[in-house]
């Protein structure tokens, strides 16, 4: 009795210090004013998928996230992008070199999951999307569809659906702004996605959107009184 007392005691320690142990990341604090307008940012988002391997940087994954899910607001806790309900049922997440990380809008941070690089394993997850690996940051928008449901019923997967597409606009503009590129992705085995990313059962992921820098032959920086008319 007394062993299996003490085997308890040292598992229950484990479990603690693992908890304990969890990386929290304060972000730096993101900008609310840049030098490309709203207008230019939408002229010139494209869906790019060939990137260099080049880091971003804390400032600049901070700004990206900021911009999907970010608090604006400090007494009702509205944020970046429109909820239904001001529910906000949708988690991001980030997948680097370095681990991956889940976005805490309150406070403005990171906290550690994994430090394993699991690119790859989206990849795999994403029916061999390969530019997915190439990325430096991937970022993962997962959600709650329960919460919603619970208040909405049969009209919560439109009103989830809807809120997944601002929070990925945002995000995808706010690339565009920071001089990088980002590509849409929603072709994925959920169930694989939500192993590697070890999301709770209460939540399913919906939206993979890898960023980075531009690989390839015309620059995203040029004037826009430069680019390419339409006619």
């Amino acid at each position: 009795m007394f062993k299996k007392l003490v085997f308890l005691v040292v598992i229950i320690d484990l479990i603690a210090g693992t908890l304990l142990a969890a990386k929290t990341v304060k972000l730096p604090e993101p900008k609310f004013s840049g030098k490309m307008s709203v207008e230019e940012a939408i002229l010139r988002r494209r869906s790019e998928r060939s990137f260099y391997p080049n880091e971003l940087t804390m400032e600049q994954i901070s700004q990206l996230l900021w911009a999907g899910q970010g608090i604006t607001e400090r007494t009702w806790g509205f944020r970046t992008a429109p909820s239904s309900g001001s529910l906000y049922p949708l988690y991001m997440y980030i997948v680097k070199k370095d681990g991956i990380f889940k976005y805490v809008p309150d406070g403005h941070k990171l906290i550690q999951i994994s430090n394993e690089d699991r690119r790859q394993s989206l990849v795999r997850a994403s029916l061999g999307q390969g530019y997915i690996g190439e990325a430096p940051l991937v970022i993962i928008v997962a959600g709650n569809f329960r919460i919603v449901e619970a208040k909405y019923g049969q009209r919560a997967y439109r009103y989830l659906n809807m809120e997944i597409g601002h929070v990925a606009e945002n995000i995808h503009l706010q690339a565009v702004a920071l001089g990088l590129v980002s590509v849409p992705i929603g072709a994925f085995w959920d169930d694989v996605v939500a192993k590697v990313l070890e999301l709770p059962d209460t939540q399913d992921p919906f939206y993979i959107i890898p960023v980075g820098y531009f690989k390839g032959d015309q620059p995203q920086t040029q004037p826009a009184d430069q680019l390419p008319s339409s006619s």
